[in-house]
Order: C-alpha cells, then sequence, then structure tokens
C-alpha cells in the first residue's frame, strides 16, 4: 500500500482547496492513500471566521471525483445546519464513506476549539479495501480512555490529523514532539495496527506548527518520518 503524507502549511482563508485539488493530482496515480492535517480546508485560528470560512459536505464535490483515482482524508471545519464541526473526512470510490467528528476539544491556554466548534459523541471503526480504518483528530487521541476504545474497535489503521503547535523546546529536543511519538507508539503496539500521524507546519497569530508526521508499525516503532517545521509531501510504501 502507497501511502501519502501530505505535511502542508493550511492559510486562514479557503485558497487551501486549490491546493489540496493540486497535491492530490500530482500524486493520484502513484499513490493509495493520501492524508491531510486537522483543519487542512481551513487553518487552525478561524474563530469568528467560521461563519465565512467553513465548509458544507456539498462544496466538496470534487473530493469524491478525484477519490475514483486515490483514498482521500482530509481535516475540514464543516458546517452541518447552524452548527460548526472539526471533522476528519474518507473519500473512496468516488464517495464520502466515512466521517470523523472531534470528540475531545481543547478549551486551556492557547486553544479555544469549544468555543467554536460542537463536539462529537463516538469513535467507530470503518472497513474499506479490506482494512478496518479508524479517524481521530489531534486531541482525542491525548486520553486513555480513547486508547481503550480503539482496542476495543480492533482497526488495521489509525489515521490520526494533527494541528499541534510548538511548545517545550530544549537544546536537543522538542517537548511536545517527544510526548507525542509516546503517544502513538503506544498505542500502535496496544492495538496492533499501523498508525499514520500527519501534522501540520507554518505559523498563524504567533503559533508555528512542527511537523514531524510519522508511520509507525504494529510493534510501535516509527518506521518513517517528515522533517520538523516543512512543508512536505512524501510517497512511501508500507
Amino acid at each position: 500500500m502507497r501511502i501519502t503524507l501530505a505535511q502542508t502549511s493550511p492559510k486562514l482563508n479557503r485558497s487551501n482547496l486549490n491546493e489540496l485539488v493540486a497535491i492530490i493530482n500530482e500524486v493520484k496515480h502513484s499513490s493509495d492513500l493520501i492524508v491531510f492535517p486537522e483543519l487542512s480546508l481551513s487553518g487552525y485560528l478561524l474563530q469568528d471566521k467560521l461563519l465565512e470560512d467553513a465548509w458544507s459536505l456539498e462544496e466538496l464535490n470534487i473530493f469524491e471525483s478525484l477519490s475514483e483515482d486515490i483514498d482521500i482524508v482530509i481535516g475540514v471545519a464543516l458546517r452541518e445546519g447552524k452548527l460548526f464541526r472539526n471533522a476528519a473526512l474518507y473519500y473512496n470510490a468516488g464517495k464520502l464513506i466515512a466521517k470523523h467528528i472531534k470528540v475531545h476539544l481543547p478549551n486551556y491556554g492557547m486553544f479555544e476549539e469549544a468555543r467554536y466548534f460542537e463536539d462529537g459523541d463516538r469513535f467507530e471503526a470503518f472497513r474499506v479495501n479490506n482494512k478496518t480504518v479508524s479517524m481521530l483528530i489531534c486531541e482525542d487521541l491525548w486520553h486513555k480512555s480513547v486508547h481503550e476504545e480503539l482496542i476495543m474497535l480492533n482497526p488495521d489503521l489509525i489515521i490520526v490529523l494533527v494541528a499541534s503547535p510548538a511548545r517545550g523546546f530544549t537544546e536537543k529536543s522538542l517537548d511536545i514532539q517527544e510526548k507525542w511519538y509516546k503517544i502513538i507508539t503506544e498505542v500502535a503496539k496496544e492495538c496492533k495496527a499501523k498508525l499514520l500521524f500527519v501534522n501540520r507546519v507554518g505559523f498563524e497569530d504567533g503559533l508555528g506548527f512542527w511537523g514531524g508526521s510519522c508511520i509507525v508499525n504494529i510493534s510501535g516503532n516509527i518506521t518513517y518520518k517528515l522533517p520538523l517545521f516543512q512543508a512536505t509531501v512524501t510517497t512511501v510504501k508500507i
């Protein structure tokens, strides 16, 4: 299976759609699945811009047609009636086949997601290409109860969409990177599943996002890792 990790730097406007479409068109004949970060269609610090920049599913039909050639996972600020959701969407064979709504919305320190988004209430697994897949978004994976739910769901592949700001710089490492890698390697090992971790890069209003997207095998070992702080699109065979 050929996996494309799209470690992008979203802008706080709707121009991200054109960038994502261009990237997909570049890799669609050489990859089986492409994964973009959390809120890759919208940027992270939307706040009141949600009213104008959130997307309805009907506006994203282009991903249905593109998924005839490649499976696509995107992160989006989704408008559903009067509510806004932080969502991960999985497109396959011309259809939207799965949608995960972020359950755990951070609302502390630099994070204000619970002020703007409505939370989800479940974690699920779905079948695609003879594999069982689960999707999560960022903070979801920081809760031990979610790890237990994942073990029950028994996925073959776990996809984690992330927008993690850099913090905890030391001379030798980045504290938040070490914490994330500890979590994802533990989860992959607990679930005996491959795990795709896709984090964004770039800057928004003083926040810098660190990237470091990676692939973890069922033994909890990181087998491929993208660079820090650099927009990168790479296809890897797993």
